[in-house]
C-alpha cells in the first residue's frame, strides 16, 4: 500500500488493504504482540483515507482476533498475556459464561444466573452484565425468554 502519494485513497475496499498492510506488519514482527497500532488519526494522515476506513480496516483485524482495543491505550497487538485477553469488562463476563457453557455447568436448557446474580458475582453494572449477555446471544449460545430469563441455546435450535 503506497503511502508516499499526496491523494486521497478511495474506493469501498480501501479498508482491506489498510487491513493487510498492518496484518503484514504484524506477522514480520513490526508490531510485536503487546505493542501498540497508530492511532486512526495517525492511519488517517498516514495513508489519507477517512477514518471511517481506517476504523474499518482496524475492526478487520479485531474481528481476526489479531488487535485488541484496551481503554485508554488505543488497539494492541495480541498476545498471551491476561491483560491483553479481555478489554472491557463485559468481555470478562461473556468468556466466564461462555467456558462455563462449554464445560458443561450449563447444559443446553438450562437457566443462565439472573442478572442480579450475575451482577453480584462479578461485581458488575447492569449495563455490563446486559451486555455480556446480548454477546453471548449474538454468538447463539443463549436465548432469552421474556419474563422467563436466559438459558442455555438447545443444539436443535
Amino acid at each position: 500500500m503506497s503511502h508516499s502519494e499526496n491523494r486521497w485513497l478511495t474506493g469501498g475496499r480501501v479498508y482491506h488493504l489498510l487491513a493487510d498492510w498492518l496484518r503484514d506488519q504484524i506477522t514480520t514482527g513490526a508490531y510485536p504482540p503487546g505493542s501498540v497500532l497508530p492511532s486512526e488519526m495517525a492511519l488517517v494522515d498516514q495513508f489519507r483515507i477517512a477514518r471511517s476506513t481506517a476504523r474499518r480496516g482496524l475492526a478487520v483485524l479485531e474481528d481476526e482476533g489479531l488487535i485488541v482495543t484496551l481503554p485508554g491505550k488505543g488497539r494492541v497487538v495480541r498476545g498471551d498475556a491476561p491483560d491483553l485477553q479481555a478489554t472491557y469488562r463485559y468481555q470478562v463476563i461473556a468468556r466466564a459464561l461462555r467456558e462455563q457453557i462449554r464445560a458443561g455447568a450449563f447444559p443446553a436448557g438450562a437457566p443462565l444466573p439472573s442478572e442480579h446474580a450475575l451482577r453480584r458475582r462479578h461485581r458488575a453494572s447492569r449495563n455490563t452484565v446486559r451486555h455480556a449477555l446480548a454477546e453471548l446471544e449474538r454468538e447463539g449460545l443463549i436465548v432469552a425468554q421474556h419474563g422467563k430469563g436466559r438459558f442455555v441455546r438447545s443444539a436443535q435450535v
